[in-house]
């Protein structure tokens, strides 16, 4: 499998050359020259197997330069070494108005990030062999939360690399910053950036796209990837877990062969929703997808009105990784449905860059609009969401999911079609204690465990070990820099100045 970059359509890289890179120099996104198609047979082949099996299986048609036995090994570290808590890996619930829930937060962090980069680090570690270069690797990644500390333990003394993970000072919640400022590891850096999670993705993307670093990385025997979904092989894991949860529903009898369903996605970056949209181009029956977001409502508008705007008033939210007005990987979708247009890209998103807006006219919005519809809800409706579900299943929801749900019973009453609609559930509810405590009517004046407690007691769902143990870690990292000061910051942790 060949992959080219949004903005280079000449430009062609093997899976690992995508993977080890991370991003284009270019700037584009590297994405697959094709897009493989799945049969009936091919899907009732996945029957039976476990996620690790499927994993495998699916990667295969996408990282071709990758042998099976190396996928295998990869799959299995991933997800069968222990570090998900049930052997299933995702969990699929239905919710008494018949929607279903796709949890995919129980791994070692507790949000739907860990599917991609529990394995990633053996992707990247193997692509870069593949490469032929034996520099060290530096991972850059800017996170509205969740990818920070995900990446984070997944890269944690991975040998040949570092990482570097800069998030929002005021814009992750406490827990999730508890988590990133505890992570240990000799390999591990943390930095806040005294503005919010696009702030933060505009200073990475400048970093990577720099020549004078790029010159002083290669002197040093060293060069930049990525762990952000900016990154294919943090994305095409993403893919295989809407694959997987298809076949899981024929197994259990949630769906007929070849019946078609609709997908709900809480998204910011635009990755989540855009891997569901690969599955369906691959063959899985997907009817429609709906797009959730918060009051930071561009990617709404966007689908409504075709005219992408990031002028507008940043929110700081109790659903925080949806907090972005800088949707990345959108570029990908354009860029596919413009039939591979690069000239059109670079002219696209030049102007987001330059004037902050573009418009992709009526022709393309249409055909968008057949695929994908938005919605977007404040603070006040996904905690009032949490409560409705929590009285009517017992079922504690964490805020994103809260907002995926706002969204899909919106679509659903609406909706002329009335096919089974599977929500993605991103996050454990314990890692927005206060939020979720609070929509359950519980008192939240008190500090971030006692509230994990309380919560504990209210709901009867069990506090995550991994979230309980973060009381009695070191806190190591507390430093905080302008956006400006970013590339500075990185310069002088890796002694490169």
């Amino acid at each position: 499998m060949i992959y080219h970059s949004t903005r280079n359509s000449a430009l062609s890289v093997s899976s690992a050359e995508a993977i080890a890179q991370g991003i284009s120099a270019d700037g584009g996104l590297f994405v697959p020259a094709s897009i493989p198609e799945l049969t009936a047979a091919d899907f009732e082949a996945l029957k039976g197997l476990s996620y690790a099996e499927r994993a495998a299986r699916l990667f295969a048609l996408y990282l071709t330069d990758f042998t099976d036995e190396e996928l295998r090994e990869c799959t299995k570290a991933a997800y069968e070494s222990g570090s998900f808590e049930t052997p299933d890996v995702q969990e699929i619930t239905r919710l008494a108005d018949g929607s279903l829930l796709l949890e995919l937060w129980h791994g070692p962090t507790c949000a739907f990030k860990d599917m991609a980069l529990q394995i990633l680090p053996h992707f990247l570690t193997r692509a870069i062999r593949k490469t032929g270069t034996d520099k060290e690797v530096v991972i850059l990644t800017a996170t509205s939360g969740d990818t920070g500390k995900a990446a984070l333990a997944g890269f944690q003394d991975v040998p040949g690399t570092r990482i570097m993970v800069f998030y929002p000072e005021d814009g992750v919640s406490s827990m999730q910053k508890r988590q990133m400022q505890t992570q240990e590891g000799e390999n591990v850096c943390v930095c806040a950036v005294k503005g919010n999670f696009d702030d933060c993705q505009n200073g990475v993307k400048a970093i990577f796209t720099d020549p004078e670093m790029q010159k002083l990385l290669a002197e040093n025997g060293m060069q930049f990837s990525s762990a952000n979904s900016i990154n294919w092989g943090r994305l095409v894991p993403q893919i295989v877990y809407y694959v997987s949860a298809y076949v899981t529903m024929l197994e259990k009898g949630i769906l007929k062969e070849g019946e078609r369903f609709n997908i709900t996605v809480p998204t910011g970056n635009f990755g989540n929703i855009l891997a569901a949209w690969y599955a369906k181009q691959m063959g899985v029956p997907v009817q429609h997808l709906v797009c959730a977001s918060n009051i930071n409502n561009v990617l709404t508008d966007f689908i409504e009105t075709g005219i992408y705007d990031r002028n507008r008033t940043f929110h700081a939210t109790v659903s925080p990784s949806m907090d972005i007005l800088i949707s990345s990987n959108l570029e990908r979708l354009l860029y596919h449905m413009t039939g591979e247009n690069d000239a059109q890209i670079r002219e696209w998103f030049g102007a987001l860059k330059s004037e902050g807006r573009y418009d992709i006219g009526t022709e393309l919005r249409n055909r968008i609009q057949a695929e994908f519809s938005g919605a977007f809800y404040d603070d006040d409706a996904t905690k009032k969401l949490i409560g409705k579900v929590f009285a009517e299943n017992g079922y504690l929801s964490d805020t994103h999911t809260a907002v995926g749900i706002c969204a899909a019973r919106a679509y659903n009453e609406k909706a002329a079609d009335k096919y089974p609609m599977l929500i993605a559930s991103t996050a454990n509810p314990y890692k927005f204690g206060a939020a979720v405590l609070e929509a359950i009517g519980g008192d939240t004046d008190a500090d971030e465990y006692e509230i994990l407690s309380r919560l504990q007691e209210r709901s009867g769902m069990k506090i995550p070990k991994a979230l309980a143990e973060l009381k009695t870690k070191k806190v190591r990292f507390t430093g905080s820099v302008e956006q400006d000061a970013m590339a500075a910051f990185v310069r002088e942790t890796l002694g490169i100045r």
